[in-house]
């Protein structure tokens, strides 16, 4: 299988480090006076994404994510060099005016994910993240330039990584969001 890259740390196989992460140092990509984030405790939901908000190495069709507490965020080194990408979006992902990498981004407003953080776990100075377990938004990869007519090969490479590939969120994610969505609406108690 000849498949275009995918992402870094998913490519020939998947990154499998400490499920019990404690957290760490995530370091953007400058060379110069790198903004550096502290993640207090663990993190979950790590995936690969298709979408075309999430930052993404050059060169990649998808990003690798997952979130924290966002109380469990903070700066620590060039917080003046951050920036909020889109002020619209759900996810108001702070990058770095210099080199353009996502390092956090909060949920702020009424949401399922409201408290919830997004960062990229390979920005971890140590290498002990725990694995992504599936892949979300696949078919919005299309929408960042990949040919559909890799569609297939690239879901199949996900399955053989182990990588169960959505179109939207697990299928655990879906049902939280939903029953979020439902007792708001107070179709549950």
């Amino acid at each position: 299988m000849n498949v275009r890259l995918l992402h870094p740390s998913i490519q020939s196989h998947v990154h499998k480090c400490d499920s019990d992460n404690s957290g760490g140092i995530l370091v953007c990509k400058c060379s110069d006076k790198p903004v550096r984030v502290n993640v207090q405790g663990g993190i979950a939901h790590n995936h690969a994404c298709g979408c075309t908000k999430c930052w993404k190495p050059t060169g990649a069709a998808f990003s690798v994510v997952a979130v924290v507490p966002t109380e469990n965020i903070s700066v620590v080194e060039n917080s003046d060099k951050l920036t909020v990408v889109d002020k619209t979006a759900l996810i108001q992902r702070y990058a770095c005016k210099a080199c353009g990498t996502h390092m956090h981004g909060p949920v702020e407003r009424e949401h399922a994910f409201q408290g919830l953080s997004f960062i990229h776990p390979e920005l971890f100075e140590n290498d002990s993240w725990p694995q992504p377990t599936f892949a979300a938004f696949v078919s919005s990869a299309i929408e960042g330039g990949v040919d559909p007519s890799e569609m297939s090969e690239i879901r199949a490479r996900f399955k053989d990584l182990g990588l169960e590939p959505y179109d939207c969120l697990s299928p655990a994610l879906m049902d939280y969001v939903a029953t979020w969505t439902a007792k708001k609406r107070g179709a549950l108690g």
